[in-house]
Parts: C-alpha cells; sequence; structure tokens
C-alpha cells in the first residue's frame, strides 16, 4: 500500500512539473531584439527564410500541433482575420514541429492562406523561447511575436487563447503601424 501511495504522488509530481514546463517558457525573446533567423521548409517544401518577410510586419505564431482542436480555432481565425491583417501590412506564418506532410494536410483541410513552416527539429522554436521538450516528446508552446518590418521583435504574446487571439493581434498591429 504505501509503495502504491508513493508511486502516485511520483506520477503526480512528474504530470505537475509537465504541466508547468509546458506552460512556461524557458525564456521569452525582449522586445526590441532582432528576431532570430529560420530556414525552413513550408507545407509546399519550399525553404522560408525570416528575411522574406522583410519590409513587412510578421506575425510568427507558434502552435503545439496540425489539426487539434485549438490550433485548428487559432489557424482558422488567422484565416478568417488575414484581410485586415494584409491591410495593417502584416503577413502570418505558423510554426509547430509537426512534419511538412502534417502541414499540407492542415493547409489544405482548412483553407489556411498563410504558410506553416515545419519545425520538426525544435531548434526554431527553441530560439524563440517556445520549444516545449521532454527528451521523448517535443511540441512548440502557443506562442506569438510580432515582427516589425526591420526584423525586431515588437511583442510577444507567451499566453495565447486561440479564440479572439488574432483580433488581438490586429488590435496590436493598428497600435503598432501608428507609430
Amino acid at each position: 500500500m504505501l509503495v502504491k501511495v508513493i508511486m502516485i504522488g511520483i506520477l503526480c509530481w512528474i504530470v505537475l512539473w509537465c504541466i508547468r514546463q509546458y506552460q512556461q517558457p524557458a525564456f521569452s525573446l525582449q522586445i526590441g531584439t532582432q528576431a532570430p533567423e529560420f530556414k525552413l521548409p513550408d507545407a509546399q517544401g519550399a525553404i522560408r527564410n525570416l528575411s522574406d518577410w522583410q519590409g513587412q510586419w510578421l506575425v510568427l505564431y507558434f502552435y503545439p500541433k496540425d489539426d487539434t482542436p485549438g490550433c485548428t480555432r487559432e489557424a482558422c481565425h488567422f484565416r478568417d482575420d488575414t484581410q485586415q491583417l494584409t491591410a495593417l501590412g502584416a503577413q502570418v506564418v505558423g510554426v509547430s514541429v509537426d512534419t511538412v506532410a502534417s502541414h499540407a494536410d492542415f493547409v489544405k483541410k482548412h483553407r489556411l492562406p498563410f504558410p506553416l513552416l515545419a519545425d520538426t527539429t525544435g531548434k526554431v522554436a527553441a530560439a524563440y523561447g517556445a520549444l516545449f521538450d521532454l527528451v521523448v516528446f517535443k511540441a512548440a508552446r502557443r506562442m506569438t511575436f510580432i515582427i516589425d518590418p526591420q526584423g525586431k521583435v515588437a511583442q510577444v504574446y507567451s499566453q495565447v487563447d486561440p479564440d479572439g487571439h488574432s483580433q488581438m493581434i490586429v488590435e496590436e498591429l493598428k497600435k503598432l503601424s501608428a507609430f
């Protein structure tokens, strides 16, 4: 009986530790710092770099997994708000540790008009402080970065609610682009 109680206690501690690790990034990029460069394939296999969006506002959002409920809602909200974001001079790019094939299916299924990048090694998510890594399991944390036309971090969202997040980004871009 005592062994069972100890094992349950250890299991609970591990679960709580994992939840805490997932919710809190190891670090976060500071506003005003240069955004880390990346070189990742999109859903069609084309290699995309941060510099591809130089001279434009970039909404770079990290998300855990293609076709999960929260990630689908977040992607579809960005899809639905694309016209507003484009009118503000911004482009949207999603990043997860899923594969190119997974992204291709997700883009097609939900008619996403923006690129999804496959960070299968998690190196880019780690560079942005958005990697959840338990050695045997890896995922991107739900985080969003607004990057200015010069490639600097203009805003960081480390606590993201998929519902309403894209409208929050629209409002923030209105403020940022007014300067």
